[in-house]
This record gives structure tokens, sequence and C-alpha cells, in this order.
């Protein structure tokens, strides 16, 4: 028996801009990354693509770890754009066998007025073949235990978004100014 789980998450944040603009630091994909996901769980594959092995999730009687393949790659405008490009699940091999996961998301700088703001996307959908221990399980309790549990990903994506992700800008900015600062002082007091 197949499932389908679907979840979205948006984002809406108010951002405090530092003296180097937001879009700058978003065109960093390895920084993204680090600021969103614990960098023990984290393996750069490529300059755009990194290996996020999530904790260990439970569904009903069953304990699954996904590992997914993301590709975060940033536009000329600072917007981010993130899709998976593969994965696996470590735990139950006939799940593993039998899983698709695709998420799609964006995030992107805004500037209302003088304000600047992030505004976001996630989509995130899996296809599964029911393992023989769950066949019995009725199906509206396996799809509102899948949509629930693929919900409280994306929440935590976006919590770790709205508190880590801002806290890194404003210290990497902190740091590029730093560095320009320094480096005009040396320019400055070369013959």
């Amino acid at each position: 028996m197949a499932a389908h789980f679907t979840a979205s998450q948006s984002v809406d944040m108010l951002i405090s801009e530092q003296k180097v603009p937001i879009h700058h630091y978003l065109r960093q994909p390895q920084r993204v990354v680090r600021a969103l996901v614990d960098p023990a769980r984290t393996e750069q594959l490529s300059h755009d693509t990194f290996r996020l092995k999530m904790r260990p999730l439970k569904f009903l009687v069953l304990s699954i770890q996904p590992i997914v393949d993301m590709q975060l790659w940033a536009a000329a405008d600072g917007t981010v754009h993130l899709r998976s490009v593969g994965c696996q699940i470590k735990g139950i091999n006939y799940v593993n066998q039998r899983f698709r996961l695709d998420l799609d998301g964006t995030l992107a700088p805004c500037r209302q007025g003088d304000q600047t703001y992030l505004r976001g996307t996630a989509n995130l959908t899996v296809e599964v073949d029911i393992p023989p221990a769950l066949m019995l399980t009725p199906r509206p309790i396996l799809e509102a235990t899948g949509n629930g549990l693929l919900k409280s990903v994306l929440l935590t994506i976006k919590q770790r978004l709205i508190h880590r992700l801002l806290l890194d800008y404003q210290q990497w900015a902190e740091d590029q100014a730093g560095e320009t600062i320094h480096g005009t002082a040396t320019t400055l007091l070369s013959p």
C-alpha cells in the first residue's frame, strides 16, 4: 500500500539589516547550511550540494533516519533556492527501497520601504510503500501521523532559520565590516 504525505511551511520575518546587506550573506550556500543544520550532521558533496543526516524519526512503531542530499544555490538578488536531489533511509531496508522525498523551497530578501524581510516557502512531499508491520493501521491514522511528522520537520527548520540564521548573519556582517575597516586602515598606513 502506497502512502503520500505532504507539508508546507512559510516564513515572513523582519530582519535587522546590517552594514553588509543580507543578500550578500545569502549567496554563500555553505554558510546558510551551517546556520540551519548541525554541522556534525552535514557533509558538503560539491560547491552547492550537501548531505544532511537528520536525527532519527519515530513513525508509529518504526524508527527511521533520513539522509537527504540537497542542492542549494543563490540568485544574484540573494534569493536562495533549495531542492532535494537524493534520499536514503537508514534503519529499514524495505522503506529505503520504496521511499521518495521531494523538498523544494525558496528564501528571498524583500525590501518594503526602509525595512527588509526574509520571505520563503518550503514544500515537502514523501511517497512510501507502507511496510508490512503497518499494513493493518487505518489509512487516516497513517496520513495524519505522516503529515504531522513532515510538518514538525519543516517547523524545526523554520525555527532554526528564525533564530540561528539571523544570528549568524549579524555575526558575519560584523566580521565583514571589521575586515573592511581593518583593510582600509592598513591601506592608509602603508607608505
